[in-house]
């Protein structure tokens, strides 16, 4: 069998029409466009992207791997629901990896990855004042330190849950304090990082990420308070 010519394996490979379509809707479910319960009708959709029922089939198919739609057979498609055990355990995780990541890009950083993260770092600045726009930048940053890493099978676990992650990742990022907060986090890790400091680097993010669970959690309880009393309010009989 002869070998693949190296031609072919330099060519970068081109998502899928599904795979960009569960993209463009799992950014949607992270900023609530689509926010939890919401039906995910598979005619609009395909209207909305020019594209068959089929595909939006497979796209979704997609998002319940990643386990941002549930599928229901005669139902039909719908946003999952936020779970509190669910945050605690993916932060419990991406605490640990991101951890590592951010050790090992301080132990090997060079003068581009350096550029990059006050790069990144200049963009969290400019979308402080917005939840949504903070964590973007927040994941870009993230996925930068991924790259950077140098352990492919690092990158691939972290990109792997990067859009669940991301809907709880803004979920604790709602508040000014909390971005400020969290900046301030930033700048100190990026600090260890460019000093070559490994340790205080994977502190500084282990930190970062359980500050953020922390956030999340309050907010998860305040919007389940306020879920409680919408429907405590739904049953009072009306005068």
């Amino acid at each position: 069998m002869s070998a693949m010519p190296n031609r072919m394996l330099a060519e970068p490979l081109t998502p899928t029409l599904p795979l960009q379509i569960a993209e463009r809707i799992g950014g949607g479910i992270i900023d609530e466009t689509f926010p939890p319960g919401e039906r995910l009708k598979e005619t609009g959709l395909a209207q909305t992207f020019g594209v068959s029922r089929a595909t939006i089939r497979e796209s979704l198919r997609i998002l319940e791997n990643r386990g941002l739609v549930s599928i229901v057979p005669q139902r039909g498609a719908q946003v999952t629901k936020l779970s509190r055990k669910e945050l605690e355990d993916l932060f419990e995780i991406r605490a640990v990896l991101l951890g590592l990541v951010s050790r090992r890009v301080a132990l090997s950083c060079t003068p581009e990855v350096e550029r990059l993260l006050f790069a990144g770092f200049r963009a969290l600045q400019a979308a402080r004042n917005g939840a949504t726009a903070y964590a973007r930048a927040s994941a870009d940053l993230v996925a930068v330190l991924a790259r950077s890493s140098g352990n492919q099978q690092l990158l691939d676990y972290i990109t792997s849950f990067a859009q669940r992650i991301g809907r709880y990742s803004r979920l604790g990022l709602t508040t000014p304090g909390r971005r400020k907060k969290s900046l301030a986090n930033w700048r100190k890790l990026i600090r260890a990082i460019v000093a070559r400091d490994g340790d205080t680097a994977e502190a500084m993010h282990r930190r970062l990420s359980m500050q953020n669970l922390a956030a999340g959690l309050v907010e998860l309880d305040r919007r389940e308070r306020e879920e409680r009393a919408a429907r405590e309010r739904e049953r009072r009989p009306r005068a």
